[in-house]
């Protein structure tokens, strides 16, 4: 699996401990931190605790190196959402223990240059769901940079709503299926890490019982597509009375290898 020297912000859900005497050598070194944001002022600066009591200020142009205003400002919607979030940063500035400036922006900047030059197509990478819209889950894979798993990419069997696989928060990895080297912007696939359809099949055998799932009941009637588990599907005889997300115990009537297809009778 390739890795960014950081992953996802809160990760780990660990705040850094800034050692007042080593803090050049953070900056010297661009460390990679992180801290808890704790409160958002009226001109949208930052303000980060640490666990030895100091504390950072991020100003507003030091939040975000990617979604920016006109005025090349992060949006003040940003800002305010990472109150009590965690966030990745390098110490920019630091006079003393009571002016300690940091800057995300510097994080993501690398982050983004890592991507446009270092990121390969099937390259595996651990992510956080930031987000989800009907149409796909956006996924951060380090330093502030997100990228887009589509809703057919989230599963191979067809599912109505990205929730029915991830939730805001959860750590997932992810499959980098395309790169935009001029912008940055990534389409990722979730699906790809479930594991193929032989591991999958491996995990049943012809003549037991098993749980699934109803997913799809074709409109000819000829069958209904019974998920067994995120990707992997088998065909039942259709039945009526059925409907899409119903639970139901199937019978493995026969597992065809060579057609990867899986024959299931509902009991």
């Amino acid at each position: 699996m390739n890795s960014l020297k950081f992953k996802p912000e809160g990760w780990n859900n660990e705040i850094s401990i800034l050692d007042i005497n080593n803090i050049n050598s953070y900056k010297k070194e661009e460390t990679v931190l992180q801290g808890l944001v704790q409160k958002c002022d009226d001109n949208y600066n930052l303000y980060i605790n640490f666990e030895n009591g100091l504390t950072g200020v991020m100003p507003r142009q030091e939040v975000e190196a990617i979604h920016l205003e006109d005025d090349g400002l992060p949006k003040t919607n940003l800002c305010t959402g990472k109150v009590h979030k965690f966030v990745q940063f390098k110490i920019k500035e630091s006079q003393d223990k009571n002016h300690i400036v940091l800057s995300r922006k510097k994080v993501q900047q690398e982050a983004l240059e890592w991507v446009k030059n270092d990121l390969k197509e099937g390259d595996k990478l651990v992510g956080i769901v930031k987000n989800i819209k009907p149409y796909g889950a956006f996924i951060e894979i380090g330093g502030g940079v997100v990228g887009l798993a589509h809703i057919e990419d989230l599963s191979i069997a067809r599912i109505k709503s990205p929730y029915e696989r991830l939730r805001i928060g959860q750590k997932v990895e992810i499959m980098v299926k395309s790169i935009d080297r001029d912008t940055g912007k990534l389409i990722l696939s979730y699906k790809e890490t479930l594991g193929t359809w032989e591991e999958n099949a491996k995990k049943f055998a012809p003549g037991t019982r098993a749980k699934g799932i109803v997913r799809e009941t074709e409109r000819n009637k000829n069958g209904i597509f019974i998920e067994l588990t995120p990707n992997l599907v088998g065909m039942a005889e259709y039945k009526q009375g059925y409907d899409y997300g119903q639970p139901v115990d199937v019978y493995i009537k026969k597992i065809d290898n060579q057609r990867k297809k899986i024959k299931l009778v509902i009991i």
